[in-house]
């Protein structure tokens, strides 16, 4: 067993500088030797804590049980030596100040063990060295702890940083000034590559692999830009966009602050954000406001034009036909008494005006408000509708309703019956064709209205037409109803328009009144 550890009290002269506690491991096996050291320890103002140890055992004991501050280890021991201890010291893989103090040693021999690593050898001699160079080699442990411990640190610091920068949606980068006056990247976070579409390392270093790839037209703004923030040391704002090498577009969102490196030159440092689908998503807005605006003008002008349609329908067909009744009504009653043959004449010319006046009365207040439809239905609304067009246009109109029962609900059956008004007017205007033909049927539960004809038919750049309203109004209300519009080719040439809309039940004008104002 090893000597038990024994605290040393101050003794003889004290010294005017408080020490800290020292706790010493010495290697020897004389009793007297370790008595002479723990002297010089003492003049020196030291009150050291030791443990005199002389086998591996024991000094694997006490380096597993207890910390200690030095290692004071004699060159030779019986079954024991300084270069055994070393190997002991290394395998526990200690930082402690490893000092050789011996009577007899050969040079050679301590250069080797400097070699093996320890930090100083002394003669037992000649001890007026060994405090020196125990505070010195103190000094280094502490040196070496701060250093590891600032090492570990840093070593943590970088892995948060990084952590931070690889899971961030957008590419942190460093940026500077290079030799040819370009700005190139000094670092990029691992989300370069989804950006770029290349690895961070192949675009550190240069600017070839990147400012290449601004457009022309926004790479003016993007050098503006950075001399106006390196002169001003200001923020770095710019929005632009890049090509890849694959042919690819995007929008990039660099925003970073400046400062001075220690070489004084301007240093940038930030995130890089892909903001390609927020800038499509700001296209597509400001097309769809421009679209409803147009298409607002448009329907209001619709508005204005139908206003003016009825207006002279009612004024120079209505009207016309109440005037020449009024004039025929005179002429009648003027030839009354002495011209009856004429007076029936003029009689059945007031009834024929006045067939055409209900005719027209009746045709106006049918597209104004088709009393059919919620008199008779869906079905009846169509059949009646289509023959009116024929019988006005000259055009062939087939219907075939195959199931006359179908009964939507009045919203559906009132938009369905709009759009195929609408329908029939493009074919008479735009599609130059000779017949229509129609069907309305259910299938699961869904109303479909197909509606055919033979005309020259729509090409694709038609629909991208920014004054193609007809159809876009269409879609529109398709849409508000939760259904679609499908646009097919008609071999050998035409167009079919499918609408389908959930089949939701019929519900009368009460009902409907009730559920608007029932706020369940």
């Amino acid at each position: 067993m090893p000597p038990a550890i024994k605290p040393d009290a101050p003794r003889g002269e004290p010294d005017s500088t408080a020490k800290p506690p020292i706790r010493l491991l010495f290697i020897e096996d004389s009793e007297n030797d370790v008595l002479l050291i723990l002297h010089q320890f003492r003049n020196a103002g030291y009150a050291p804590t030791y443990l005199r140890v002389a086998s591996p055992a024991e000094m694997r004991a006490a380096l597993e049980r207890e910390p200690w501050d030095l290692i004071l280890c004699d060159h030779n021991l019986p079954g024991f030596s300084a270069q055994g201890a070393l190997r002991l010291s290394r395998e526990l893989a200690l930082d402690l100040p490893f000092i050789i103090v011996s009577g007899v040693m050969q040079e050679d021999e301590a250069i080797a063990a400097m070699r093996a690593g320890a930090h100083d050898y002394l003669s037992k001699n000649k001890l007026d060295r060994l405090i020196p160079a125990v505070e010195r080699e103190l000094r280094e442990v502490v040196n070496r702890r701060e250093k590891r411990q600032a090492e570990h640190t840093l070593r943590q610091s970088e892995a948060r940083l990084r952590a931070l920068t690889d899971n961030i949606p957008g590419v942190v980068f460093q940026m500077g000034y290079t030799p040819d006056r370009t700005l190139g990247f000094q670092y990029l976070s691992e989300a370069a590559a989804m950006l770029f579409g290349a690895p961070a390392e192949e675009l550190i270093g240069g600017s070839s692999g990147w400012m290449s790839w601004l457009l022309d037209e926004d790479l003016p703004g993007f050098i503006d830009a950075a001399a106006s923030s390196a002169e001003s040391l200001s923020t770095l704002n710019w929005e632009g966009r890049i090509q890849l090498p694959t042919g690819e577009q995007k929008w990039i969102n660099l925003r970073s602050s400046p400062r001075l490196s220690e070489c004084g030159k301007v240093v940038w440092e930030g995130v890089m954000w892909n903001i390609t689908h927020s800038k499509h998503v700001e296209a597509d807005l400001r097309e769809s406001r421009s679209q409803l605006a147009a298409l607002s003008n448009h329907l209001q002008r619709i508005k204005e034009e139908e206003r003016e349609r009825i207006a002279r329908d009612v004024h120079d067909v209505l009207g016309g036909t109440l005037v020449a009744m009024k004039f025929e009504m005179s002429l009648l009653e003027s030839k009354l008494d002495s011209q009856l043959a004429q007076a029936r004449e003029r009689a059945r010319n007031v009834g024929r005006m006045v067939d055409d006046a209900i005719a027209t009365v009746g045709r106006v207040t049918r597209e104004l408000r088709p009393g059919i439809l919620k008199d008779f239905g869906l079905a009846a609304a169509i059949e009646s509708q289509g023959e009116d067009f024929a019988q006005r246009t000259g055009i062939t109109c087939n219907i075939l309703c195959t199931d006359h029962d179908l009964d939507p609900d009045y919203d559906t059956a009132l938009a369905l019956f709009r759009i195929f008004q609408e329908a029939l007017t493009n074919v008479s205007k735009h599609a130059g064709g000779t017949e229509v033909r129609v069907r309305l049927m259910q299938e699961g539960d869904e109303v479909v209205l197909e509606i055919a004809d033979d005309g020259c038919g729509l090409a694709a750049t038609d629909l991208q037409k920014p004054r193609s309203f007809g159809l876009r109004g269409i879609r529109e209300r398709m849409s508000s109803l939760g259904g679609r519009l499908e646009l097919n080719p008609v071999a050998p040439h035409g167009t079919c328009l499918v609408l389908r809309a959930p089949l939701l039940p019929y519900q009368s004008d009460e009902a409907q009144n009730i559920n608007r104002s029932d706020p369940r």
